[in-house]
């Protein structure tokens, strides 16, 4: 990892020296100065005399050397009185450091009218140089040098704030993102794997989310002028986000659902990963790159609808749409007939989305309703709904005890396929007990889950919808418990979450720390906060208790037996016939599928030769009555496989 280098030496009334490199000359430049205090006091060589930025927020100062430098190391005093913890030295080959990056950043607080040099390591070679104040603070410095080597250098060695990426973000004249409407062009460069991966892309940036905006750290969305595939995300994509995490003062509770996800086995699990942000040479913290949720390969992928898609096969989808609390905002959203539930249709987009499409889905839901009361799976909602994918998305939602499950939950129809999927799960910040409405969330649950004991939010009648599937379906239990029992005999366990965890922390600690030196809120309550942490590793350690009480709790209501699970894990029911591609097996009265190709379709065939049930393949077959059946795909290369239910 690379690391910068922080000295503290007394400050002489001589001029500033460094190492070897030659201390370097040229045009001083700045944000506006205040004009008792001008730029030019920082290469006077009298740290009597300062300089001052006129505004409070995106100060800064520094050198047009004229031509380009390798930078080997900058000093600077800071005016007595002044704050420059978390200050950024920034290089650029524009005028307007649209290209800029960062060269060091001050990690602790330097004492006033003392020299600080900060150690360079960075291979390019840049002409324009400068000191960018921390945020909202204004510009107060006494001398500020630079030194260097004449080059131009090159991209092979480039800094990182700390061991996880940085994102620097410059906009145009350096306008902050002030809203969700209006995005603001400007460039985006991505440093990753210690400084040798470089991502340098055009783009704009705007807020996103509802009830996060609020926060003084604010959460974004990137939006690249072309797709890219940043940090080897799986998607290739023009929009991104940039979680906050402001109440999260583990600044993992996402990332750790996502992995439960994962483990529990959901299609898609959104791709994120924690990084350092820079806006406009201002350090603004440790965020989460992720995706944006949307139809596109390697995210959502179901079909993109066009306007004229409005009859037959094509007008069946797909569909990406929302049960959210905050439809009322949206433009283009329905309410259900019977439970009232608010729905917000993603895709097609509002701009583009036609009424013979709208009203489709929005039939198509309603349907659903009125089959609610039948649970025969051959005639009720289950043939326009999938139970595995609902079920599996509320497990993940219960281990983290996410009070809002139901309030924003996603859903889609594929092409050509009657049912309806949900996935996937986002939004974890008040997970894993830090929602001080539901708080303590494994005792508020009782001998339940936590959607269902009252004191969990829901978009209008989206609790009752998930009770008519969840707890008033005779099936659905058996269901519950062969997901919950399959992903507990693999790799999901306390122990292994835990071990997830601590793996995770380690690696942003350095990131966490500057975090909270930028936002000092560890031990004040913010948001939904039930408690105050006396520090980040006790927030790590209340997550893990958390998690090793509540994985105990579920297997309790769900009735988990881990005597029960297959002799052989890798062939579970299947009996004595080789699988050519991908795994097939059965668990108690329900068969399993995975490692097959993207939309891959099963069938189940009773030994008589009658359809027991078709699906797709990574989702689980409904309750099956005991009996030997043959499980065919249309997968290349695979061969039928019989399995038994006993």
């Amino acid at each position: 990892m690379i690391r910068k280098i922080l000295t503290f030496t007394a400050i002489a009334t001589t001029a500033l020296c460094a190492g070897a490199s030659e201390k370097l000359s040229g045009t001083p430049i700045s944000s506006t100065p205040n004009a008792s205090y001008p730029v030019a006091n920082l290469f006077d060589g009298n740290p009597s005399t300062t300089f001052r930025s006129a505004a409070p927020s995106y100060g800064w100062a520094g050198l047009d050397l004229g031509e380009k430098y390798v930078i080997t190391e900058v000093s600077i005093v800071p005016e007595q009185g002044s704050l420059s913890e978390l200050a950024v030295i920034e290089g650029a080959n524009n005028a307007d450091f649209s290209d800029g990056i960062p060269l060091a950043i001050v990690d602790s607080r330097p004492e006033g009218g003392k020299q600080l040099t900060l150690t360079v390591n960075c291979s390019r070679g840049v002409r324009y140089v400068r000191y960018c104040a921390p945020s909202s603070t204004h510009t107060r410095l006494a001398e500020l040098a630079f030194y260097g080597d004449k080059g131009a250098g090159d991209d092979s060695r480039l800094w990182q704030i700390t061991n996880i990426p940085t994102v620097i973000i410059h906009t145009v004249n350096q306008e902050e993102p002030y809203d969700k409407e209006h995005t603001i062009d400007g460039n985006v460069v991505i440093i990753s794997n210690n400084g040798t991966e470089l991502l340098e892309a055009a783009g704009g940036i705007r807020e996103r989310g509802n009830a996060s905006r609020a926060f003084p750290k604010k959460p974004w969305r990137i939006k690249f002028e072309k797709k890219q595939q940043p940090l080897d995300a799986p998607a290739k994509a023009k929009k991104w986000t940039l979680i906050n995490n402001y109440g999260d003062k583990s600044l993992l509770r996402n990332i750790v659902a996502f992995e439960a996800a994962r483990r529990i086995g959901m299609s898609y699990v959104p791709y994120c990963r924690p990084v350092d942000v820079v806006l406009n040479g201002e350090y603004k913290g440790c965020y989460q790159f992720c995706d944006q949720v949307e139809v596109n390969p390697g995210r959502v992928e179901i079909e993109e609808m066009e306007p004229t898609d409005v009859e037959g096969e094509a007008l069946t989808g797909g569909y990406f749409v929302e049960v959210d609390g905050y439809a009322t905002e949206e433009v283009s959203w329905f309410r259900t007939p019977h439970y009232g539930i608010p729905i917000t249709i993603k895709s097609p987009d509002e701009e583009e989305i036609v009424k013979a499409q709208s009203d489709y889905i929005a039939n198509y839901f309603a349907n659903l309703e009125n089959l609610m009361k039948d649970t025969s799976p051959e005639t009720g909602y289950r043939t326009v709904f999938d139970n595995t994918s609902f079920i599996q998305h509320m497990l993940v939602n219960e281990i983290a005890c996410n009070t809002d499950t139901y309030w924003s939950t996603y859903m889609y129809k594929q092409r050509n396929d009657p049912r309806i999927y949900t996935g996937p799960v986002w939004d974890f910040d008040l997970g894993f007990d830090n929602d001080n409405r539901t708080y303590p969330a494994t005792t508020r649950s009782g001998n339940s889950y936590l959607w269902d004991s009252g004191s969990a939010s829901g978009a209008d009648g989206m609790r009752y919808f998930a009770q008519r599937i969840l707890t008033k379906d005779p099936g659905t239990a058996d269901e519950i418990k062969a997901v919950w029992s399959n992903a507990r005999n693999k790799d999901l366990s306390a122990e292994s979450l835990n071990e997830y965890v601590d793996d995770n922390a380690e690696e942003i600690k350095e990131s966490a720390r500057l975090n909270f030196m930028r936002w000092p809120i560890m031990k004040e309550y913010v948001h939904m906060n039930p408690r105050v942490p006396s520090g980040y590793d006790d927030e790590i350690r209340f997550i893990k208790d958390f998690i090793t009480g509540q994985m105990a709790h579920l297997d309790e209501v769900i009735g988990y037996d881990p005597s029960e699970r297959p002799d052989d894990p890798d062939e579970g029911g299947i009996d004595n016939t080789e699988v050519t591609i991908g795994k097939i097996w059965a668990y108690g009265n329900v068969v399993f599928t995975e490692g097959f190709p993207e939309a891959t379709r099963y069938e189940i065939f009773s030994i008589d030769g009658r359809l027991a049930a078709a699906g797709t393949c990574g989702q689980t077959s409904r309750n099956l009555p005991q009996g030997i059946y043959v499980v065919r795909t249309n997968a290349t290369g695979h061969t039928p496989v019989k399995v038994a239910i006993r």
